[in-house]
């Protein structure tokens, strides 16, 4: 991913400064918030991947670093939001603003967030970009609220599965390929093309992120989260799949009843790696990268076609 970061660093210290001016408040709470926002935030590997689809269409220009920042204005938003629902206290090792100023400021720094991401693109005329992420916005809702829905039944299929990672993370990165390619060109048929590399992307990131579950890397989260909040993810969905009647039964009677047992979570977590659970994810998440790579070897040989692999790659390699 190093490579990646040197290849556009000039671009991405471009979208930072306009990222920066993008969030600032005259009232004293917001901004002192969305500082430590600011200062918090992670890795960018979505405003990179919007730079670096730009350059590899076309030439990076100002719309560029406007989708980038669009990108990154959503996707802070949705993180807010997200930790309110899952009351999460922290957020990529530090305190999460849910932690630090309660629900009420939460929502509305999300919103915030949301409103100064649409006032960015629609102050500039930036329709096709907005368009291009209102649809990432739409999606991302549909996948949360569809992942409520099973995980209460505990009845989620792989086909489930897969329609809501797609919604719920894909199509934001999905989006933002998408978004990154329109700025540097207006080939519906490239912009599409694309859209479908970060949608491959995306799937192969999060069947990367839910296996850290059921492993002891240090991942911002404790091991077993999904399990205390009863999310049924590709490796355990694999497992009820294939167990015989007596172990799903028992499985769904952890899941249902002592799902936040440490006992029952360890149980569970072998159970998984005992069924071959984690060899089946780890199948499917290259299964994707390789659908995502032979998208990227369409494009003639450059800088950002290989910082496009590297980031694909690191997607899949990296430890949290």
């Amino acid at each position: 991913m190093s490579t990646s970061i040197q290849h556009i660093q000039k671009e991405l210290t471009a979208f930072e400064d306009l990222f920066k001016n993008a969030v600032k408040s005259n009232v004293p709470l917001l901004d002192r918030i969305l500082k430590y926002v600011v200062k918090t935030k992670g890795k960018q590997l979505r405003p990179m991947f919007v730079i670096l689809s730009a350059k590899l269409c076309g030439e990076v220009n100002e719309k560029t670093y406007r989708a980038a920042s669009l990108v990154e204005l959503l996707h802070t938003a949705t993180l807010v939001h997200d930790d309110v629902v899952d009351e999460a206290t922290h957020r990529r090792g530090y305190f999460s603003v849910y932690a630090l100023w309660k629900n009420k400021a939460s929502v509305l720094v999300g919103d915030y967030l949301l409103a100064k991401g649409l006032l960015l693109s629609l102050d500039n005329k930036d329709f096709n970009t907005l368009h291009i992420l209102s649809d990432a916005v739409s999606k991302m809702s549909e996948g949360e609220l569809l992942q409520l829905e099973k995980s209460r039944l505990l009845n989620i299929t792989e086909d489930d599965y897969f329609s809501i990672i797609r919604n719920k993370t894909a199509s934001l990165l999905a989006s933002a390929c998408a978004a990154g390619a329109e700025s540097s060109n207006n080939n519906p048929d490239v912009v599409e093309k694309m859209k479908l590399f970060g949608e491959y992307t995306g799937i192969a990131f999060q069947i990367k992120d839910d296996l850290f579950d059921y492993g002891t890397d240090d991942v911002g989260k404790p091991t077993g989260n999904d399990i205390k909040e009863k999310k049924l993810t590709l490796p355990l969905i694999y497992t009820l799949k294939n167990v015989d009647t007596s172990k799903r039964r028992a499985l769904k009677y952890m899941l249902k009843n002592s799902n936040r047992r440490k006992e029952s979570i360890h149980q569970i977590i072998k159970e998984v790696e005992t069924s071959g659970g984690i060899e089946y994810a780890i199948e499917k998440m290259n299964e994707f990268k390789s659908k995502a790579l032979e998208i990227l070897n369409q494009f003639p040989p450059s800088e950002a076609r290989e910082s496009l692999e590297s980031l694909v790659r690191y997607t899949t390699e990296r430890k949290r």
